[in-house]
């Protein structure tokens, strides 16, 4: 009878000339959250204007609407199997039954619920998926077996950083009062100031924070003039008595990364270069953790040397801990990888 009684009102309002906006605030206020939907009050006012003057449902033809018998359950079921991004007209169409009905069907039965697609870095062949299990594997391995150490990895990668921070679509939400509309973001323009930066970390905190002068690119000569003699030069001052001995380099299957002089010159120097799948942003640590946690912990910028020191202030005031803790989750990733065969598996995580 609930029903019934919301569409006398919206009837009578709508006699009365009153527009739905109105009738629908009017029913908020005196209802709250059991307020039909806005959409609903549209329809019906509409209706009432067209001269309708029941308030009941039309009898519907077919199969009875609000039965949960297991045939509408397994129909509904196949409609969703048959097109998992339907809508509950869609599925009204196609099975008659009331949106009620479905709802339940949908929530109480199935214990399905609607969620935004989730978004993956590529899509992965069967072949690379099982290159990444494989690789996994063999890494892991070795760490269990203790023949290599996440203290000896050094992890390092370029990223574009903006000069200009708008954040997460999520972290722009704000309050505001009834009647005031929300507040502006401008995207960023195709040319917005940006810099290169290409930093390296192990489980003690930062080894390198180089950010590349404008005009400049990174090729194989660069990387290894640049970032990688830097890089040994700062292991040598940490590991006086050791120096690379042991030392693995994580970075990803970038062009200048496997260049032939880029191996050659980590092999002379006696450093490990640890294999990386392609294509596995969520196993390396610059992608899964630092790059993110720079961007989020930045402010505008007004020039590039500005933000080069902001940069390198962020990433030196890291606790040392957060770098020990972010190579211990690449252990329970790699995990993570085998368990879900070799695909994405982030929405796994805890």
């Amino acid at each position: 009878m609930e029903n019934e009684f919301n569409r006398y009102y919206i009837r009578i309002r709508t006699i009365l000339g009153i527009a739905p906006k109105t009738i629908h605030e009017e029913l908020a206020t005196a209802l709250g959250p059991d307020v039909p939907a806005y959409r609903t009050v549209a329809k019906w006012a509409e209706r009432f204007r067209e001269g309708r003057e029941e308030v009941n449902d039309e009898p519907r033809s077919g199969r009875p609407v609000s039965e949960l018998t297991d045939e509408n359950i397994e129909l509904v079921r196949q409609v969703i199997d048959n097109d998992p991004y339907s809508t509950y007209d869609d599925i009204i169409a196609e099975t008659s039954l009331s949106h009620g009905t479905i709802e339940r069907i949908i929530h109480d039965c199935l214990k399905m619920k609607k969620v935004s697609p989730r978004w993956v870095p590529h899509q992965l062949t069967a072949e690379q998926k099982q290159e990444r299990v494989k690789l996994c594997r063999e890494n892991l391995a070795k760490f269990r077996a203790g023949s290599w150490r996440l203290c000896d990895i050094i992890t390092g990668d370029e990223v574009w950083i903006y000069h200009r921070q708008i954040g997460r679509k999520v972290t722009n939400k704000s309050w505001i009062g009834e009647g005031e509309s929300p507040r502006t973001m401008v995207r960023r323009r195709r040319f917005e100031p940006k810099n290169l930066f290409s930093i390296f970390f192990n489980s003690n905190g930062p080894v390198l924070i180089h950010c590349v002068n404008e005009g400049e690119t990174i090729d194989h000569n660069y990387y290894i003039e640049n970032c990688l003699k830097p890089v040994v030069k700062e292991i040598w001052k940490q590991r006086r008595s050791n120096g690379t001995k042991g030392i693995k380099l994580l970075h990803d299957n970038g062009l200048p990364h496997r260049h032939s002089d880029v191996i050659n010159y980590l092999t002379e120097e006696g450093i490990i270069i640890m294999p990386h799948p392609p294509y596995s942003p969520d196993l390396a640590p610059c992608d899964y953790w630092l790059n993110d946690y720079i961007k989020r912990n930045l402010t505008d910028q007004p020039d590039e040397k500005s933000l080069a020191r902001a940069v390198s202030k962020i990433i030196k005031d890291i606790p040392e801990e957060e770098f020990k803790k972010t190579f211990d989750k690449l252990l329970e990733r790699m995990e993570l990888c085998i368990n879900n065969h070799g695909d994405y598996f982030e929405h796994l995580m805890k």
